[in-house]
């Protein structure tokens, strides 16, 4: 079985490429292609508009007796989408464009047209000049004339224009260096205010700091408190001072009553005697505050001088009393009650 992609074909030896027909074409014969409109145009017969870049199924054909530079040039044929009329056009190798032949009209083409007015328009004049010498020197003449007016329109506009300007330049110099100097020595006058306002505030600052350090080392030390020193007997006598507290009741006396809430019975208690020791305490007491203020509390130390024999009286009346009690039993119920009560105070 032989291959599929054949690269090298079979030659007989007896084969003769000079014998092979050759195949004669018309040379003006015509193939279909495929192509987009090259521009803009508008059918003659319906008026329809074709734009550049819609497709056409077109007909190809070489142009008979038109070469240019040997570059051949192409005819094609396409059919109007409305009415089916035939439109051809072909190409331009000179300009690098298409040419609009047959069927159709092209459109926004007024820019090409004044070209190629101007272009024949310069070909004529330079076919005049190379057979006439005289022809070139009028037309020079011309041109010379023709610049010469130029340049008078154009001084004319200009003297207008500074006419009606009245612009003085220098006066504008000298304004606008006026204009610089002023603004200088404003940038000046404005940063030698901004320095003065920053040293004025930071004096202030330090002023301000030295004023509140004086203050600090002026001010007087805290006085402290003398502290006196306290005896361990003292608290006996201020809690005569404070009011007494109501005593609760105890369950015997609400049984029994109070002793000292009955007249008839209130000479049967007897309040037990004060100790040497707080006389001694009192005695002590006194001595210490006559020593320390002997004007203003005079008349204190004398009520402590005194007060031992008022207490020695009573206290001998009440041990007689107590004595003459004894052997009641009520008597005993009071002592133990008042007892208590001493301890309690």
């Amino acid at each position: 079985m032989s291959e599929r992609k054949v690269l090298n074909k079979y030659y007989p030896p007896d084969f003769d490429p000079s014998k092979i027909p050759k195949l004669k074409l018309p040379k003006d014969r015509q193939y279909v292609v495929r192509l987009m409109a090259p521009f803009n145009m508008r059918c003659k017969t319906c008026g329809e508009y074709i734009y550049k870049g819609k497709k056409f199924n077109a007909r190809k054909e070489t142009v008979q007796n038109e070469v240019y530079l040997g570059l051949p040039i192409f005819r094609f044929y396409i059919k109007c989408t409305r009415c089916l009329a035939e439109i051809t056009f072909k190409t331009d190798p000179e300009n690098t464009d298409y040419v609009m032949e047959h069927g159709a009209t092209r459109n926004f083409q007024a820019e090409k047209l004044l070209e190629e007015q101007e272009k024949q328009m310069q070909k004529e004049r330079e076919d005049e000049e190379l057979n006439n010498p005289m022809k070139v020197l009028e037309n020079r003449t011309k041109d010379s004339k023709m610049e010469m007016e130029v340049l008078e329109n154009l001084q004319e506009l200009k003297e207008l224009n500074q006419r009606q300007a009245n612009v003085d330049f220098e006066s504008m110099l000298l304004e606008y260096q006026k204009y610089e100097e002023d603004r200088k020595r404003q940038q000046e006058e404005d940063d030698e205010r901004e320095m003065k306002s920053m040293l004025e505030s930071a004096h202030a600052k330090r002023i301000i700091e030295d004023s509140d350090s004086d203050e600090e080392v002026q001010k007087p030390p805290c006085k402290l408190k003398p502290q006196v020193h306290r005896k361990p007997t003292d608290i006996l006598n201020e809690n005569t001072d404070r009011p007494n507290k109501k005593l609760k009741t105890e369950s015997w006396e609400r049984s029994v009553g109070k002793l000292n809430g009955n007249p008839q019975l209130s000479g049967l208690v007897v309040k037990k005697a004060q100790t040497k020791k707080a006389d001694s305490s009192n005695l002590s007491k006194g001595d210490s505050n006559q020593k320390d203020c002997p004007t203003s509390n005079g008349a204190k130390n004398q009520n402590s001088v005194a007060l031992p024999a008022s207490v020695e009286s009573a206290s001998a009346t009440q041990a007689q009393k107590a004595s003459a009690a004894s052997n009641s039993s009520l008597s005993l119920l009071g002592a133990y009650s008042d007892s208590e009560g001493s301890n309690s105070d």
